[in-house]
């Protein structure tokens, strides 16, 4: 939750910095980068927030609460990319894709043990 806060927070800063009220989300390029950032993350915090859960109550709290602090650094490292420049975004684009996927695998392995008995 803080690091959406600190996402939106960025986003009113951008505002005030290139003068663009709301609900309008054109205008410096800085802003539309920034705004965009913000706009994933937040897309994707629902899913990765799941999948954490699933993970931590079925297959191991310890490796899930390092996948996912892994997972909010690589996120926190593309908001900051993309407000610089949109290729800046890719590296940890990759790196937190990666993260989530492992998590869904870490659920996925947690759920089959349990309910299979494994």
């Amino acid at each position: 939750v803080l690091f959406l806060a600190y996402f939106a927070m960025q986003v009113i800063y951008a505002r005030r910095k290139y003068k663009i009220s709301p609900p309008e989300t054109t205008g410096h390029p800085e802003f539309e980068r920034t705004f965009r950032a913000q706009a994933n993350c937040s897309e994707y915090f629902p899913i990765f927030i799941s999948i954490l859960w699933i993970s931590g109550i079925f297959f191991h709290q310890g490796v899930t609460a390092a996948c996912g602090l892994l997972y909010l650094y690589s996120r926190l490292k593309y908001f900051q990319g993309y407000a610089m420049a949109a290729q800046g975004r890719l590296g940890p684009l990759y790196a937190s894709a990666w993260l989530l996927w492992l998590l869904v695998g870490l659920a996925l392995a947690g759920l089959l043990a349990h309910f299979l008995g494994l």
